[in-house]
């Protein structure tokens, strides 16, 4: 991955042919925070709006689960069955720095 965090034009994301699932798992994300607002501009019950908070976490969580599989299935076991050492080392390192990112959330 070069310096600016750009993704190579040669390897293609492994969500791809998921694509049309996530995104409408997003909208429906998107549809609860806006839930929540309503819920906020309705001074709604502290607690119901608390318990909408945490299910749109879980749906993100649930969500982002799906594309770190979806990365470790394609890209890490593409890298690996390349036989491109520099290349298994980098998927390897970014798989592990996004598992970090997730362990330092909880």
């Amino acid at each position: 991955m070069s310096s600016s965090g750009a993704r190579p034009e040669t390897v293609a994301p492994g969500y791809t042919e998921n694509k049309e699932v996530l995104v409408r798992r997003l909208h429906r994300i998107e549809g609860q925070v806006r839930g929540i607002e309503r819920m906020l501009e309705e001074d709604r019950y502290c607690i119901d709006v608390l318990t909408q908070i945490a299910a749109v976490n879980t749906a993100l969580e649930s969500l982002a689960f799906r594309i770190l599989d979806d990365h470790v299935n394609h890209c890490v076991a593409g890298a690996l069955a390349s036989g491109d050492e520099a290349e298994a080392a980098e998927k390897t390192t970014e798989l592990l720095d996004a598992v970090h990112r997730f362990a330092r959330v909880r």
